[in-house]
């Protein structure tokens, strides 16, 4: 049963209380509570055959990358069967790598959901650009995501360039199929592998679903042979410290979106277990002027109200406790250029 306890805002605070939300600061799994650690154990935990010996086990990582908005976080949480990584209309929503993880017969597949790869004008962008390139480097496999609408834009074509240069194997990934002809969708694919060379090709709706399975069980025969990473019911590696930031900052980017700029970030600044099984969270939202401050908190605290009930619910969904969310929004000027809040998103700061 969900029970919601009424929440308050003060002049830059807001407070949302919940009887169904979920809580710890492991990773995150389908019933399995995880360790803090954000980097792969080799557990070589594959399903056990008849007689309880291992089957033959693979695992590999897969790197998605594409221009901005193309679809690549939709594809991961389609594929995994899990939201691990949050979707907004607006481009750039990933700022690091995310990975989330499935397994499909004998294999694991390690997916890393990348920042959108543009041509870059500020320091946080080349970070993400950056981090992008880096994920896609350490994989087994990059798959490139390329929206059937869009086709070779600028974005796009610099991409395909710089993937011919990498050793790294590769598929297409052709999204958003349903909002195209056939002909058009043919040709597409036609002059991308006249381009450069892939391993295979996909043609998905990541939204729907449509041809996910498809792309899953190709990675699942492609992945090298090796031991599982991860447990079999861990679905990302991400620290729920880390995911409940995101998800918050995702609520403010659907509701806020044709007002604040991207020149917002947030960060959890405690999680702690309470003895009643409930869960306190508080996190502050940076921005860079107090005319975003403004933005954020709304008439009378409404915004900021909205944000934080919408935020709970997904997090009461996810840990399955109780959860009081607390929001603070604080001015922070160039906070996009301070290393602490790049340390915080998992970037590297760019020096020059």
């Amino acid at each position: 049963m969900t029970q919601r306890s009424p929440g308050g805002t003060a002049d830059d605070a807001a407070s949302n209380q919940a009887g169904s939300a979920a809580a710890g600061s492991d990773k995150i799994d389908s019933g399995h509570r995880g360790s803090e650690h954000s980097e792969p154990e080799h557990t070589g935990s594959g399903p056990a055959g008849p007689d309880g010996a291992r089957t033959s086990e693979r695992c590999g990582f897969i790197a998605v990358i594409g221009a901005p908005n193309v679809g690549k976080s939709t594809l991961v949480n389609a594929i995994v069967g899990a939201k691990v990584t949050i979707v907004t209309p607006k481009v750039q929503t990933t700022r690091s790598i995310i990975r989330g993880i499935a397994i499909e017969g004998d294999a694991q597949l390690i997916f890393i959901d990348t920042p959108g790869i543009f041509a870059p004008r500020r320091r946080l962008d080349r970070a993400m650009v950056a981090v992008a390139w880096s994920g896609a480097k350490e994989a087994d496999i990059a798959a490139l995501l390329i929206d059937a609408k869009r086709g070779f834009d600028d974005d796009t074509n610099a991409i395909l360039q710089r993937l011919g240069d990498s050793p790294t194997a590769r598929v297409l990934v052709v999204n958003k199929v349903d909002l195209v002809d056939k002909p058009g969708l043919l040709g597409l694919v036609s002059t991308a592998n006249e381009r450069l060379k892939f391993e295979a090709t996909f043609m998905v709706s990541a939204l729907s679903g449509s041809g996910v399975a498809d792309v899953r069980s190709w990675l699942a025969d492609h992945v090298p042979p090796g031991p599982w990473h991860y447990p079999e019911d861990q679905i990302s590696d991400a620290p729920m410290r880390a995911l409940a930031a995101e998800i918050t900052r995702e609520k403010i980017y659907l509701r806020l979106h044709q007002e604040l700029p991207y020149h917002s970030t947030v960060e959890t600044d405690q999680w702690k277990d309470l003895q009643d099984g409930s869960v306190r969270i508080e996190q502050t939202i940076f921005v860079e002027r107090e005319s975003q401050r403004k933005i954020v908190l709304g008439k009378d605290g409404q915004a900021i109200r909205a944000i934080g009930t919408e935020a709970r619910k997904e997090l009461a969904q996810l840990i399955d406790k109780p959860v009081h969310l607390f929001l603070f929004v604080k001015v922070r000027e160039k906070w996009a250029d301070d290393p602490a809040r790049y340390r915080e998103m998992g970037l590297e700061f760019p020096r020059d």
